[in-house]
Protein backbone atom coordinates (compact mmCIF):
# COMPACT_ATOMS: atom_id res chain seq x y z
CA UNK A 1 0.00 0.00 0.00
CA UNK A 2 3.01 2.15 0.57
CA UNK A 3 4.73 3.84 -2.23
CA UNK A 4 5.44 0.88 -5.46
CA UNK A 5 8.80 -0.01 -5.40
CA UNK A 6 11.27 2.75 -5.85
CA UNK A 7 12.10 6.23 -3.69
CA UNK A 8 10.13 6.13 -0.29
CA UNK A 9 7.21 8.92 -1.01
CA UNK A 10 7.62 11.40 1.84
CA UNK A 11 4.80 14.01 2.54
CA UNK A 12 5.99 17.21 3.80
CA UNK A 13 4.02 19.74 5.72
CA UNK A 14 3.72 22.56 8.51
CA UNK A 15 0.65 21.57 10.37
CA UNK A 16 -1.06 23.87 13.05
CA UNK A 17 -2.35 22.10 16.27
CA UNK A 18 -5.67 22.91 14.57
CA UNK A 19 -5.25 20.69 11.52
CA UNK A 20 -4.58 24.04 9.23
CA UNK A 21 -1.84 24.47 6.55
CA UNK A 22 -2.93 27.51 4.95
CA UNK A 23 -5.04 30.44 4.03
CA UNK A 24 -6.75 31.67 0.64
CA UNK A 25 -3.42 29.93 -0.83
CA UNK A 26 -0.66 31.77 1.34
CA UNK A 27 1.56 30.21 4.49
CA UNK A 28 0.05 32.02 7.62
CA UNK A 29 3.04 32.43 9.83
CA UNK A 30 7.26 33.22 9.66
CA UNK A 31 9.26 30.64 10.22
CA UNK A 32 12.82 30.39 9.09
CA UNK A 33 13.71 27.80 11.08
CA UNK A 34 11.10 25.79 9.25
CA UNK A 35 12.09 27.13 5.66
CA UNK A 36 15.41 26.03 6.37
CA UNK A 37 14.37 22.34 7.63
CA UNK A 38 11.79 22.21 4.22
CA UNK A 39 14.96 23.17 2.26
CA UNK A 40 17.22 20.61 3.90
CA UNK A 41 14.58 17.62 3.34
CA UNK A 42 14.04 18.66 -0.32
CA UNK A 43 17.05 19.67 -2.08
CA UNK A 44 18.38 17.45 -4.27
CA UNK A 45 15.03 15.74 -4.89
CA UNK A 46 11.54 16.08 -7.10
CA UNK A 47 8.56 17.95 -5.42
CA UNK A 48 5.25 16.96 -6.54
CA UNK A 49 2.50 19.42 -5.55
CA UNK A 50 -0.74 21.25 -7.03
CA UNK A 51 -1.31 23.83 -8.79
CA UNK A 52 -2.51 26.06 -6.52
CA UNK A 53 0.66 25.64 -4.18
CA UNK A 54 2.74 26.17 -6.98
CA UNK A 55 1.22 29.15 -7.83
CA UNK A 56 1.17 30.74 -3.85
CA UNK A 57 4.71 29.71 -4.45
CA UNK A 58 4.91 31.46 -7.73
CA UNK A 59 8.23 29.66 -9.12
CA UNK A 60 9.87 26.52 -9.26
CA UNK A 61 12.44 25.70 -6.24
CA UNK A 62 16.40 25.82 -6.31
CA UNK A 63 17.89 22.33 -6.35
CA UNK A 64 14.68 20.55 -6.94
CA UNK A 65 12.65 18.92 -10.02
CA UNK A 66 9.50 20.69 -9.62
CA UNK A 67 5.58 18.26 -10.77
CA UNK A 68 2.94 20.32 -10.79
CA UNK A 69 -0.32 18.35 -10.48
CA UNK A 70 -3.21 19.99 -12.66
CA UNK A 71 -6.76 19.35 -14.30
CA UNK A 72 -6.18 21.80 -16.37
CA UNK A 73 -4.80 21.04 -19.69
CA UNK A 74 -3.47 24.43 -20.66
CA UNK A 75 -1.44 24.73 -17.81
CA UNK A 76 2.11 25.20 -17.93
CA UNK A 77 4.91 27.33 -16.43
CA UNK A 78 8.95 28.02 -17.08
CA UNK A 79 11.13 24.85 -15.66
CA UNK A 80 7.98 22.76 -14.35
CA UNK A 81 6.72 19.72 -15.18
CA UNK A 82 3.07 19.30 -15.52
CA UNK A 83 1.28 15.77 -14.45
CA UNK A 84 -2.31 15.53 -15.03
CA UNK A 85 -3.30 12.36 -13.26
CA UNK A 86 -1.84 11.47 -9.65
CA UNK A 87 0.23 8.11 -11.12
CA UNK A 88 1.26 10.12 -13.87
CA UNK A 89 2.92 12.78 -11.37
CA UNK A 90 4.37 9.81 -9.05
CA UNK A 91 5.80 7.85 -12.26
CA UNK A 92 7.31 11.58 -12.94
CA UNK A 93 8.59 11.82 -9.50
CA UNK A 94 10.26 8.18 -9.62
CA UNK A 95 11.70 8.81 -12.45
CA UNK A 96 13.06 11.99 -12.27
CA UNK A 97 14.22 10.87 -8.72
CA UNK A 98 16.18 8.23 -9.94
CA UNK A 99 17.81 10.61 -12.44
CA UNK A 100 18.99 13.18 -9.83
CA UNK A 101 20.11 10.75 -7.70
CA UNK A 102 17.42 11.70 -4.72
CA UNK A 103 16.79 10.05 -1.62
CA UNK A 104 12.76 10.52 -1.85
CA UNK A 105 9.87 11.95 -3.92
CA UNK A 106 8.62 14.87 -1.93
CA UNK A 107 5.07 15.34 -1.83
CA UNK A 108 4.61 18.75 -0.88
CA UNK A 109 0.69 20.01 -0.42
CA UNK A 110 -1.97 20.99 -0.97
CA UNK A 111 -4.90 19.65 1.08
CA UNK A 112 -6.18 17.61 -2.05
CA UNK A 113 -2.79 16.32 -2.91
CA UNK A 114 -1.74 15.35 0.89
CA UNK A 115 -5.33 13.19 0.94
CA UNK A 116 -4.52 11.24 -2.47
CA UNK A 117 -1.18 10.61 -1.49
CA UNK A 118 -1.43 9.91 2.10
CA UNK A 119 -2.46 5.96 1.91
CA UNK A 120 0.76 5.37 -0.31
CA UNK A 121 3.22 7.62 1.79
CA UNK A 122 6.57 5.89 3.44
CA UNK A 123 6.81 8.96 5.98
CA UNK A 124 5.61 12.03 7.10
CA UNK A 125 7.48 15.03 7.84
CA UNK A 126 5.47 17.14 9.63
CA UNK A 127 6.34 20.65 11.33
CA UNK A 128 3.44 20.65 14.30
CA UNK A 129 2.63 24.65 14.71
CA UNK A 130 1.98 25.44 17.91
CA UNK A 131 -0.75 27.99 16.88
CA UNK A 132 -4.44 27.82 16.53
CA UNK A 133 -4.89 30.14 13.44
CA UNK A 134 -7.75 30.28 10.97
CA UNK A 135 -7.57 28.66 7.82
CA UNK A 136 -9.05 26.97 5.30
CA UNK A 137 -7.05 24.82 4.02
CA UNK A 138 -6.06 21.66 6.64
CA UNK A 139 -4.04 18.32 6.71
CA UNK A 140 -5.65 15.65 6.01
CA UNK A 141 -7.06 13.05 8.84
CA UNK A 142 -4.65 10.12 8.95
CA UNK A 143 -4.33 6.73 10.42
CA UNK A 144 -2.01 7.35 13.71
CA UNK A 145 -1.62 4.12 14.21
CA UNK A 146 -0.19 3.18 10.57
CA UNK A 147 2.79 5.10 11.36
CA UNK A 148 5.27 5.07 14.38
CA UNK A 149 6.89 8.51 15.73
CA UNK A 150 10.55 7.88 14.95
CA UNK A 151 11.88 11.23 15.53
CA UNK A 152 11.04 15.15 17.03
CA UNK A 153 12.66 18.23 18.21
CA UNK A 154 11.21 20.75 19.75
CA UNK A 155 11.36 24.63 18.71
CA UNK A 156 10.90 27.53 21.04
CA UNK A 157 9.24 30.92 19.65
CA UNK A 158 12.03 33.10 18.90
CA UNK A 159 13.27 36.20 16.75
CA UNK A 160 13.18 33.83 13.20
CA UNK A 161 10.05 31.96 14.67
CA UNK A 162 6.45 33.59 15.53
CA UNK A 163 5.43 30.43 16.98
CA UNK A 164 7.04 27.77 19.02
CA UNK A 165 6.71 24.32 16.92
CA UNK A 166 7.89 20.41 16.46
CA UNK A 167 9.57 18.87 13.26
CA UNK A 168 8.23 15.39 13.52
CA UNK A 169 9.21 12.40 11.50
CA UNK A 170 6.41 9.64 11.41
CA UNK A 171 7.47 6.62 9.25
CA UNK A 172 4.70 4.06 8.31
CA UNK A 173 4.71 0.62 10.28
CA UNK A 174 5.51 -2.43 8.20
Amino acid sequence: MSGSAGLPLVLVAAVADNGVIGDDNRLIWRLKTDMRHFRGLTNGCPLLMGRKTFLSIGKKLPGRETIVLTRDPGFSADGVHVAHSLDEGLEQGQRLGQAMGAHSVIIAGGTDIYAQTLPRADRLELTLVHAEPPGDAHFPEWDRAAFELIAQEAHPQGPEDEHPFTFATFRRRS
